[in-house]
C-alpha cells in the first residue's frame, strides 16, 4: 500500500498539572473537618480523636453539645479544580493545645481559609493573626449552620475587622459546590495577591 502523503496522527501534547497546598483554618468547631470531607475527591485522612476532660473549661461546646470528637493533628484531602490544577487540603487542629502544629501545616501553603462560625466569632482572631503575621494570603469563609441566623456580611467583617480587600464569603461546609466556590475564591485571590507583590519587586525602567 502506497504510504506517500499520510501522516500519523500527531499525539496530544501532555497537560502540565500543577498542585498547590491550601490551609482551612478556624476556631474550635467551625467545620474545618467537615470542609474538607465535602469537596475532597479521596477519603479524607482525618485525626479525630474523643474528647477528653482536657478540654473541659477550655473549650467552649456551648454552640455544638453534640460534638464528641476534635482534630488533634490535621485533616488532609484532595480536590482537582479543573484538569490543570490539584489543591491539596490541610485542615488545622482547632483547640488551642495543638496550635504548636500550625507553622509545619502552613509551610508551603499558596493561602488559607479561616472558617467563621458567627456564633463564636472571637475564635476567628487566632487564625486571622496568624496568617496575618506571617504574610499569609487569607479569606474567611462564613460557615452556615442549621438553626442560625445568617449574619449580614458587612456586618461580619466588620466584627472581625478585616480589610475591605480580603474576601469574605458565606459557604457550605456541608456542600461540595459551595466549599468548592470558596476554594476557587481563595486561589484567585492568592494568585492577585502573588501578581502584585511580583509586580511591586520588578525592576523600574531606568530613563
Amino acid at each position: 500500500m502506497d504510504s506517500v502523503g499520510f501522516k500519523a496522527p500527531r499525539q496530544a501534547a501532555p497537560q502540565t498539572m500543577t498542585s498547590a497546598k491550601i490551609v482551612v483554618a478556624g476556631g474550635f468547631g467551625a467545620g474545618k473537618t467537615t470542609f474538607v470531607g465535602s469537596v475532597s475527591e479521596i477519603v479524607p485522612l482525618t485525626t479525630e480523636a474523643m474528647m477528653t476532660d482536657a478540654s473541659t473549661g477550655i473549650d467552649d461546646t456551648a454552640a455544638t453539645p453534640n460534638k464528641s470528637t476534635t482534630t488533634v493533628a490535621m485533616d488532609f484531602g484532595r480536590v482537582s479544580l479543573d484538569e490543570d490544577l490539584i489543591l491539596y487540603l490541610f485542615g488545622t487542629p482547632g483547640q488551642e493545645r495543638f496550635w504548636f502544629m500550625w507553622d509545619d501545616l502552613v509551610r508551603g501553603a499558596i493561602g488559607a481559609v479561616v472558617l467563621a462560625d458567627t456564633r463564636r466569632l472571637a475564635d476567628s482572631f487566632a487564625p486571622i493573626d496568624f496568617f496575618e503575621d506571617r504574610g499569609l494570603p487569607y479569606i474567611v469563609g462564613v460557615n452556615t449552620f442549621d438553626g442560625v441566623l445568617q449574619h449580614d456580611l458587612g456586618d461580619v467583617r466588620e466584627a472581625l475587622s478585616i480589610d475591605e480587600s480580603i474576601p469574605l464569603v458565606r459557604c457550605d461546609a456541608r456542600q461540595r459546590e459551595s466549599t468548592k466556590q470558596t476554594l476557587i475564591t481563595m486561589v484567585e485571590y492568592a494568585m492577585q495577591q502573588w501578581l502584585a507583590v511580583r509586580g511591586a519587586a520588578a525592576p523600574k525602567p531606568v530613563g
